[in-house]
């Protein structure tokens, strides 16, 4: 068809996620060094427009913060090269310890701090 296969537009959202929290000195390695796995509990995805190969993208990344132990991303994909919204969506992800492999419904003080930072920038 000339487009790009819906499920990339996960791996989209990954990149995204992963420049944000580089960009905010927070990387998944860093989660897993402090002792969590972060897996994705729920995706959705809204798809507006098309990418088709070759096309330049633009992916826009955002924390929404809330008091509960998870952490919920939402992100907008813009076409550039079509000049259009392709995508909206959002991801959720829980803690997890890594050594127990168990949920922690606390939200972590390192994680905290961080979020804490983030918000004075």
């Amino acid at each position: 068809m000339g487009v790009v296969w819906h499920g990339t537009y996960l791996r989209y959202f990954e990149d995204g996620r992963e420049a944000f929290g580089r960009a905010l000195g927070m990387s998944y390695l860093e989660f897993y060094e402090k002792g969590y796995f972060i897996p994705i509990v729920k995706s959705e995805i809204d798809h507006k427009g098309v990418v088709r190969y070759g096309d330049e993208i633009e992916i826009t990344t955002s924390i929404i913060q809330g008091d509960a132990a998870k952490i919920v991303f939402e992100y907008s994909i813009f076409n550039v090269t079509m000049g259009m919204l392709a995508a909206t969506g959002k991801t959720v992800q829980v803690f997890m310890k890594v050594d127990t492999r168990e949920l922690h419904l606390v939200v972590p003080d390192f994680y905290k701090d961080w979020l804490s930072k983030i918000n004075a920038q």
